[in-house]
């Protein structure tokens, strides 16, 4: 014999309060574990998105991020002979060798931050379609003048179009703004790569190229011609979503782990508290548990009855905590990226998997809560229980 589903729901109306409060601490714990998740996965994919499916970036082998690699002219040249690398309709390659170094601004908010400066040839725009002008115009090869991401101009002080930056020992004129599309390029400020090169002395070389792919598929067949080059064998390719999907790994498993901890540490107060809510439910209905086993409700059913009851207390909190967290998704944070050692903006990113280990994690905390009240419920003697009426 089975013990009726509304028989649960029922109870709910006996203990509103207690069960209100439970729900909303389940919620709360819930709420900060999405949270965490979130804003890790917000990263990945801020980063993922400021990489082109059909563009390759070779940066050198032991660097770990682009301010850290260097790719001399020569090598540059001998990169230009590998074939697959696709041709503009005048015939040139889509390439672009790009130089990224880092400056301190002041930030709207207070105090002072990176913020990465990325030195471009011309065709950085047919390689990244994501990235439009909004805002004024392209900077003029050959000036000291520069383009800021949304991002920039939002968050820094005098990174509006019309401002001048002072970095590299000269002056450069804001002259436009663009979208990046929610990629990190949002997080970025643009200029002639030979001028950055001046500005810093590092005519040199580059500190990444960038280049479209002939065919969307053939990353494999350029990659062994690379590797039969004896004169590349200090860098290695990439395709770009994968090198900037790398750069978020440290940062987002920072977060994770102090996000979690965090996490765990709350979820015992909520358990503890689900854990109290069913012991007082068993402590209330201690009649009507011996009724039931009277009436030959085995001891298994009452377990099930009063299990189930925790775990819909917990999932109707998961619930809630779940939808209050898909809010974030309106918000977006600025943060230093632990690879690039610049500020980047990214938003709060809800995925399939995050809401189902949410919802998991919310019904853990209510099997936990609600196991041993459940089998002290099961256990009940029968005359001791009816005797207590």
């Amino acid at each position: 014999m089975k013990i009726p589903l509304k028989y649960t729901l029922r109870n709910f109306k006996s203990r509103r309060l207690t069960t209100a409060i439970t729900i909303v601490g389940i919620a709360m714990v819930v709420f900060v574990f999405a949270a965490v998740l979130m804003m890790a996965h917000g990263i990945q994919k801020t980063l993922t998105a400021t990489g082109s499916p059909d563009n390759v970036i070779v940066a050198r082998k032991s660097a770990n991020g682009e301010i850290s690699s260097i790719l001399l002219r020569n090598d540059y040249n001998t990169l230009l002979t590998l074939p697959h690398i696709a041709k503009s309709s005048e015939g040139k390659p889509l390439i672009s060798g790009e130089t990224v170094v880092i400056i301190n601004l002041n930030k709207r908010s207070g105090g002072l931050s990176n913020v990465c400066v990325r030195g471009v040839a011309h065709d950085a725009f047919t390689l990244r379609p994501q990235v439009n002008m909004v805002e004024g115009r392209v900077f003029n090869p050959g000036a000291r003048e520069i383009i800021v991401g949304s991002s920039i101009a939002k968050n820094f002080i005098g990174g509006s179009v019309g401002n001048k930056v002072t970095f590299g020992g000269d002056t450069w004129i804001i002259v436009g703004r663009f979208d990046g599309g929610g990629s990190g390029f949002d997080s970025e400020m643009w200029g002639d790569n030979d001028q950055l090169q001046d500005a810093f002395n590092r005519q040199g070389g580059y500190s990444t190229v960038t280049f479209k792919l002939d065919q969307s598929d053939a990353f494999g067949a350029f990659k062994a011609a690379f590797d039969r080059e004896p004169r590349l064998q200090q860098f290695e390719p990439k395709p770009e979503q994968q090198f900037f999907g790398e750069q978020s790994e440290n940062m987002a498993l920072f977060i994770h782990v102090l996000g979690i901890f965090i996490t765990v540490v709350f979820s015992f107060g909520a358990t503890i508290g689900a854990m109290i809510t069913m012991y007082a439910a068993v402590a209330n209905r201690t009649v009507e548990v011996g009724t039931l086993r009277a009436l030959g409700f085995p001891r298994r059913s009452i377990l099930t009855a009063f299990l189930s009851e925790s775990l819909i207390i917990a999932l109707l909190g998961g619930i809630v905590g779940l939808a209050l967290a898909s809010v974030l998704q309106f918000f977006s944070i600025s943060a230093l990226n632990f690879s690039s050692f610049s500020e980047l903006e990214f938003g709060f990113a809800l995925s399939p998997s995050i809401a189902g280990w949410s919802l998991f994690f919310s019904l853990m905390m209510g099997l936990l809560g609600g196991f041993l009240p459940a089998v002290r419920a099961a256990r009940l003697n029968i005359v001791n229980a009816l005797r207590s009426a």
